[in-house]
């Protein structure tokens, strides 16, 4: 029997291969030339599944991904991932010997802990982090000498090089000010490696937020990750570019129980619910343990069953949620709900859902990534 029959009888994520083939294509027609996609696909690629997705962006042509986590790149290569795979995190350097079997490349996040994984005597691919004034991972950009010196460094081979736009995403005049900052202590550095005798490796600087508000930057690199997934961060995100960018995700799960609830009978933890009137309430088996949130217990949150919007009915749990259908007509046990995607003429996005819950898209997705299978449509 087809496991999906096994994998949609609870709940389950499904992903549009079709959109997300249109979202690489309309990306790639927005970068420079010469410029290539890095998928980032950290935290089971924003809940979409990582080597399902990254497997059908090798299948598109995308030969470059960005993870956080050595044992994400593990994965991916485990799954039969080709290219190059960066690892923007911290890895320990006693991992040196996994970083070169499984060819992967590792952020230098400082000069000491370059010094210390070139110690280890194991060649390792690198990317060196600089930090331009987000001031997490990184060699500062005005370290000039520490930076050079780490290309002498005999067992880092460095592949690129490339920081993070911490507020690329706000087009207020103080972060444009800011960010366009960022961007220009990047190319100095840049500048000033070159002209010291330095080559150049391969360069990146922007994220999805990076290219939608500061497109045409020369880099070899864009890390494409929420716009890759179809979705902005929040609603109200209004970017310099607006491509026509489709989302990639749905979250589903099918009704198991219908029961009638008297007027001021209560349902749930709590007692948070009190039936109005004669109610008809649906079960459905997934939760906040699937990543969807609590905070939209109690009406906060909706669903779609059929052509209908219906409330979650008191407070979701960890791996269920009730929803009053009293208003919707010939609905049965069996039944598909819709709690993130489109069905009809009616859409709960992912950024509205966020939004709602108090997060962004970006949290609300990766959240999903735990235990509910993944299924390519």
């Amino acid at each position: 029997m087809d496991k999906t029959v096994f994998w949609t009888d609870r709940a389950w994520i499904e992903i549009n291969v079709g959109n997300l083939r249109h979202n690489v294509d309309v990306l790639r027609e927005e970068v420079p030339s010469g410029c290539e996609l890095m998928a980032v696909v950290k935290a089971q690629a924003y809940g979409h599944g990582a080597v399902l997705t990254a497997t059908q962006l090798n299948q598109m042509g995308v030969r470059a991904f960005a993870v956080a986590t050595i044992e994400e790149g593990i994965e991916l290569r485990e799954g039969g991932v080709s290219g190059e795979i960066l690892i923007l995190g911290y890895t320990g350097v006693s991992r040196a010997l996994e970083l070169k079997e499984y060819d992967l490349m590792q952020t230098l996040i400082s000069h000491e802990y370059a010094e210390d994984l070139n110690s280890q005597g194991i060649a390792v691919k690198t990317h060196i982090k600089v930090d331009t004034g987000m001031h997490r991972l990184g060699i500062s950009a005005g370290d000039l000498s520490g930076v050079r010196d780490i290309f002498l460094m005999e067992n880092l081979e460095v592949c690129g090089m490339f920081t993070h736009l911490c507020c690329a995403d706000s087009r207020q005049p103080e972060d444009v000010r800011y960010t366009k900052g960022q961007i220009g202590s990047f190319y100095k550095l840049v500048d000033d490696l070159r002209n010291s005798g330095v080559g150049i490796p391969k360069l990146h600087i922007q994220s999805s937020y990076g290219l939608l508000n500061y497109p045409g930057l020369a880099c070899d690199y864009v890390r494409a990750g929420i716009a890759l997934y179809g979705v902005p961060s929040a609603p109200e995100d209004d970017c310099l570019l607006k491509p026509d960018l489709r989302p990639v995700l749905s979250l589903k799960s099918r009704i198991v129980l219908i029961r009638s609830v008297k007027k001021g009978d209560s349902v749930g933890y709590g007692r948070s619910f009190t039936a109005s009137r004669d109610t008809r309430i649906a079960i459905l088996p997934v939760g906040y343990g699937d990543g969807f949130p609590r905070s939209l217990s109690d009406g906060k949150g909706h669903v779609l069953v059929g052509r209908y919007v219906v409330p979650v009915a008191g407070r979701i749990c960890m791996d269920q949620l009730a929803v009053d259908v009293t208003d919707v007509e010939d609905v049965s046990v069996g039944d598909i709900a819709t709690l993130i995607g489109a069905e009809g003429y009616h859409e709960l996005s992912a950024p509205s859902v966020a939004d709602s819950s108090g997060s962004i898209s970006n949290e609300l997705l990766c959240r999903m990534g735990a235990r509910l299978p993944v299924i390519a449509k």
